[in-house]
Parts: structure tokens; sequence; C-alpha cells
């Protein structure tokens, strides 16, 4: 009996917690578009410098978050590597995608950060200000987004793609779009790669945010040992074919390395 209810107040203050964090994400956001953003941008030279000061506002306001989650109890975080993902430079960063929150661990941890995002998210009265100043990616114009992606990387920033394009189904075997896959083709990018995993699951895919996990969840983040460096071998020189077999080639790999987390 006295364990239940200590199991239905944890549940409880998890709720309360995890709207807390969310509810500080949302104002942060709203923050940092008419206020912080506005007087960087004031004293910034250039437009690039505008974007690199905005992107460590950015790293470090999700570091905060990060750090409120796990120490008001709704998730645990296990960072592993942090030493070696801030010092990359220049990288395409893959990982595959459980939760809702992983984009922001990962900027939390990589300093210079950039990354794809979905066009919708333009539109996001909490987000758009962040994505606009920071310069964020948008995924709309196919074109367009191979040329921002080589621009970044040549300016060193590391590119943060989820090769999935969505939220993963739990329970369900990866399945990756073979975007992630173009842009280290046609951009010649060299790879890291980023192992994410959710135990129970919680923030994933159609879940809101409010049907926490039983029990406290545990996030683990790894930088995986291989990462793709040395020039791949592929049976056709027609880009088509080379991009379907290196998804093929990157989709086994995590699907291997996942199921050893």
């Amino acid at each position: 009996m006295i364990k239940h209810s200590i199991r239905i107040m944890g549940l409880c203050w998890r709720v309360l917690a995890t709207g807390m964090c969310f509810t500080v994400f949302g104002m942060g956001g709203l923050l940092l578009t008419f206020l912080v953003f506005p007087l960087q941008n004031l004293v910034a030279p250039d437009e690039d410098t505008r974007k690199a000061r905005a992107r460590a506002t950015v790293h470090y306001c999700f570091k905060f978050f990060v750090a409120l989650m796990h120490y008001s109890g709704v998730i645990r975080f296990h960072l592993q590597h942090k030493q070696q993902l801030a010092n990359l430079s220049g990288r395409l960063v893959l990982a595959n995608h459980p939760s809702l929150i992983d984009v922001v661990v990962l900027i939390s941890v990589i300093k210079n950060a950039d990354c794809v995002v979905k066009a919708h998210l333009f539109n996001n009265p909490f987000m758009r200000g962040v994505i606009k100043n920071t310069g964020y990616i948008s995924n709309e114009d196919p074109a367009g987004l191979l040329r921002d992606c080589q621009r970044s990387l040549k300016q060193g920033n590391n590119l943060l793609v989820f090769p999935e394009g969505t939220r993963s189904t739990p329970h369900q075997a990866v399945k990756f779009k073979r975007g992630a896959a173009n842009i280290a083709l046609r951009c010649h990018a060299p790879i890291s790669t980023v192992l994410i995993k959710m135990k129970p699951n919680t923030l994933t895919k159609g879940t809101p945010w409010y049907k926490v996990a039983p029990y406290q969840a545990h996030f683990t983040l790894q930088l995986a040992n291989k990462q793709f460096d040395s020039p791949l071998s592929f049976s056709s020189d027609v880009a088509a074919i080379q991009s379907r077999q290196l998804t093929q080639r990157l989709q086994h790999y995590f699907t291997e390395e996942l199921s050893n987390l």
C-alpha cells in the first residue's frame, strides 16, 4: 500500500514537473526572440556572427533545460562522450529519434550545432524566432537545403540530422529516409553517429507530454565508434543508387548498435 502510494505520488510529480519544464521551454523561446536576440543583434557586425552568437545562446539555454529536467526528476540523463561531442567540427551528425527532446539534448552537448528542421516549425510561435535567428535550415526546398548544408559544414558547424525524418515508433525497427545520405554524399560530409535510447518510452510520437512513463525514464546518449570516415565502395556511380546503398548501411548499423545499447 505504501509503495503504491509512493508510485502514485511520483507519477503525479513527474506530470507536474514535465508541465513546468515545457512551460519554461516555451517562455524561454519567447524571451530569446523578443529580448535576447534583438540585443545581441545590435552589436553583431555581420549575419554570420549574429547566427553564431544565437546558436551559442541556444546551446547554453538547452543545457539549462536538460539540467532542469534531470534535477526535477522528470528524466534521468546519461550523456556519454560529452567532450568528444563538444570538440566535433564540420561533421554531419546522424542520430536516431525516439523522443521529443532528442534535438534539444544534442544541441546542449554540441556547441556549434546547426540542424535541418521541418518547414512547419517556422510557424511555431515559440520556436520560429529561435529558428530564424540561429539560421537553422528548413527542409522545404531540397535544392536550397543542400546548398545551405554545404555552406554550414564548410563554416565548421556540426549539422544535426535525423535520418528517420520524424520520431520513431516504439517497438518498431528504425526506418531511414534518403535525405541524410544525400547530404553526406553531395556535400562530401564526414559522418559521426549518435545513439539515443529512452527507457521506458516517453515523449514519443503521438503521445501527449502529460502521459509520462510509469516510472522515471532514463535517456542515454553516446557517440558511436564507427564514424563512416573512410570512402565507401558502391556498386554504381549513379547518385540515387549510392544514396540508397548508404541509407541501407546506416540503417543496418543503427539497428545493430541500438539492439546492444
